[in-house]
């Protein structure tokens, strides 16, 4: 296959999956969430919207424009996906297919079906693809690179079990919001898609914010307050109580409202359910905070741009086909192999 050959066929795929009737959708979603109680229906059809963003012809050559991937040489290239967020792994997938290569897939327990499902369409509209596709619930072997997105433990893991292949080895990451306080309810709102899409268990979910001394909460908890159907899901629920009861036995100041904990807290990474925030003086001091933990951030959201690459409110979960995961550009490691 050529390159125009694997643009046509993911361009299919896409139409496909757009033109999905609502009993196939209401399937994926069954089977979705019976391998995995975080991936509602909601949440899988939030993915799907991301994917059919990614699938579009337009966007597919706008972003592919920036590699030269015609003198490619095939190789197989091992991917170990996590299975935090429906589909977290589609990117990597869709990399290495339309690179040219060899794809052996370990998908995680918590996401077996979704990628596996959509590589059987895949196939379907061009069947050379089934060549270049390979599922394994085995320890990968016979590969000559890999990518593989892990907690900061497994990584460790990766780190030494993939050092002598050419790697992109992922770790754990989140993301922040910085506040001024004149944030409308309209902002507010759509920063409330960036921290409770997908009960906020993606790297790209806002897990803390930076606002100014003074801020007033109120404005922000009133206008969160249609995200209050995250505590209809049962394990959100056990998490919202479970971080409550800590803060209450250990006598902790926090803010709720009935289902986001806020918390003043130094650190990044907050739990389900908890919204640390921290203060600031002016703007070079959360500057400063921020760069220098540049390294476990996936994105940075506030309304002014004023921090190199942030995002705009309710943008963090609708990343570009050329917003690369941990900053690593993974076309370009593909087509340098």
């Amino acid at each position: 296959m050529n390159l125009e050959n694997r643009i046509s066929a993911f361009s299919a795929l896409g139409i496909f999956l757009k033109n999905l009737d609502q009993n196939e959708k209401e399937e994926w979603q069954f089977r979705a969430q019976n391998h995995n109680s975080w991936f509602t229906a909601q949440n899988v059809a939030l993915a799907f919207e991301g994917l059919q963003n990614y699938l579009n012809e337009n966007n597919l050559r706008q972003w592919l424009a920036n590699y030269d991937l015609t003198a490619t040489k095939s190789k197989t290239v091992g991917v170990v996906m996590a299975g935090n967020i429906p589909m977290v792994g589609v990117h990597d997938w869709l990399s290495v297919l339309l690179a040219g290569h060899h794809l052996l897939v370990k998908l995680s327990s918590t996401d077996p079906f979704l990628i596996k499902k959509l590589s059987q369409i895949l196939i379907e509209i061009e069947p050379k693809f089934a060549n270049f596709i390979t599922f394994t619930e085995n320890q990968l072997a016979n590969f000559d690179a890999i990518i593989a997105t892990g907690s900061d433990n497994t990584a460790r893991y990766f780190d030494y079990y993939f050092a002598k292949y050419p790697n992109i080895i992922r770790k754990n990451r989140t993301s922040v919001a910085v506040l001024n306080g004149t944030e409308t309810p309209l902002q507010i709102q759509k920063l409330g898609h960036d921290i409770f899409d997908y009960f906020g268990l993606g790297c790209r979910n806002v897990s803390k914010i930076y606002v100014p001394k003074g801020y007033d909460f109120v404005h922000l908890l009133d206008n969160l307050e249609s995200f209050n159907f995250v505590t209809n899901h049962h394990k959100y629920r056990n998490n919202y109580d479970y971080n409550k009861s800590i803060y209450l036995v250990n006598r902790e100041l926090h803010l709720d409202n009935g289902f986001l904990l806020l918390n003043e807290n130094s650190q990044l990474l907050s739990p389900i359910s908890v919204l640390y925030y921290e203060y600031y003086d002016f703007a070079q001091d959360w500057k400063d905070k921020i760069f220098a933990q540049k390294d476990k951030l996936q994105c940075v959201i506030s309304a002014d741009s004023v921090f190199e690459n942030s995002l705009d409110f309710g943008q963090a979960q609708q990343p570009n086909l050329w917003d690369y995961a941990d900053g690593v550009d993974t076309m370009a490691f593909l087509r340098n192999l």
